[in-house]
């Protein structure tokens, strides 16, 4: 029988209670970390919702479109608190994770419960003064409603590195490693769910913002499925002997908007931008000029099957970011199965007071 060195063993053995050490100080954090989201669940709880459904203060559809499922989330989180402090991991997380949908369910309603907090504020003056009232008692320590809402979302992601990290430090021989492994996969796609559903909000209010800017309503930027990615100033190189002309671009998933801005002593839109032409990306190819080096600035190539467009900036980093931009994109765009054909675009994207049909036609407003 050989016998293993005393070296060796110690090494393992001090591995071991690494681990251990690592896996304890994990679990503390996660049981107190969980006490005061708790805490802070009950003040909404207690101070808002169990109040508000017996002074009637809010309408119930109402009282729902602001809270909706925080209640769910509270009794869920007191489940798992009173597991972990037992000691019971591994049934705490199994009915955790049977009810981590309501988190994503709750992200997605979340914005709209800000908004509708935001109107019954303004417009609710029962519900404004008993909103500050509450906020005024001490167990707030100066917390808002609004400051509140969003603890959830912020919980989930710590839920992802706790779990991992206590994974990370126990062993796979374990039972309650299967629970944690469960737990882990449970909590990122969730965390995915979420994080997908965040994205896809701050997207619609760029979209909103730069359909906002543009005068007019003849160029439609608000389309499902588009992406908004970068704008910018460039310098638009004219292929013949005239000048140079600065132009402000909004780059999306699908289209490059080059616009130019309203005179600023117009009474409606000196605030706004002029569209001049939309590019459709799905027909476009982009190279580098010159800006392969650490020079000032940089020349982008973009070629489409009637024109040539020649876009500068002064700036390296500037010149960079666009043409990793604009690549991604169209790279993306190509990949897709289906994608929408040129004349589509110019059909459904008018970019001038007059009917325009072809590529060649549209960027020769440039």
């Amino acid at each position: 029988m050989l016998l293993q060195p005393v070296a060796a063993v110690n090494t393992v053995e001090e591995q071991r209670a690494r681990w251990e050490r690592k896996r304890s100080r994990t679990a503390k954090e996660l049981v107190e970390t969980e006490q005061k989201y708790l805490e802070q669940l009950d003040l909404v709880t207690t101070y808002f919702v169990t109040i508000l459904k017996a002074k009637g203060t809010l309408q119930p559809a109402v009282r729902e479109g602001i809270f909706g499922l925080l209640e769910s989330i509270h009794c869920t989180s007191q489940i798992l608190l009173l597991h972990l402090e037992r000691g019971h991991l591994g049934l705490g997380l199994e009915g955790f994770c049977q009810k981590l949908e309501l988190y994503g369910h709750y992200a997605e309603n979340l914005e709209q419960a800000k908004k509708t907090l935001q109107e019954q504020v303004k417009k609710n003056k029962a519900f404004c003064r008993f909103k500050k009232l509450q906020e005024s008692r001490p167990e707030f320590l100066g917390w808002q409603l609004e400051d509140l809402l969003p603890l959830p979302l912020q919980r989930l992601h710590q839920y992802k590195h706790l779990f991992r990290d206590l994974m990370e430090n126990t062993s796979p021989d374990s039972v309650e490693f299967q629970y944690l492994a469960k737990a882990v996969k449970s909590v990122s796609e969730v965390s995915q769910w979420v994080h997908s559903t965040i994205r896809s909000h701050e997207n619609s209010v760029q979209l909103l913002r730069v359909q906002k800017l543009l005068k007019g309503q003849k160029t439609k930027v608000l389309t499902p499925g588009r992406w908004y990615i970068q704008e910018g100033w460039l310098m638009v190189v004219p292929t013949k002997g005239e000048e140079v002309k600065r132009k402000m671009f909004f780059l999306f998933s699908d289209i490059l908007v080059a616009t130019k801005p309203c005179h600023p002593l117009h009474p409606l839109n000196s605030d706004k931008f002029s569209c001049q032409a939309v590019y459709p990306l799905n027909q476009c190819t982009v190279d580098k000029v010159f800006g392969h080096t650490q020079s000032q600035g940089g020349l982008l190539s973009l070629s489409f099957p009637h024109k040539t467009l020649l876009l500068m900036s002064s700036n390296q980093e500037d010149i960079n970011n666009w043409y990793l931009n604009l690549t991604t994109a169209i790279r993306q765009l190509k990949a897709r199965p289906t994608f929408v054909h040129q004349k589509e675009y110019l059909t459904e994207q008018p970019v001038s007071s007059r009917d325009t049909h072809t590529v060649q036609e549209m960027c020769q407003d440039l």
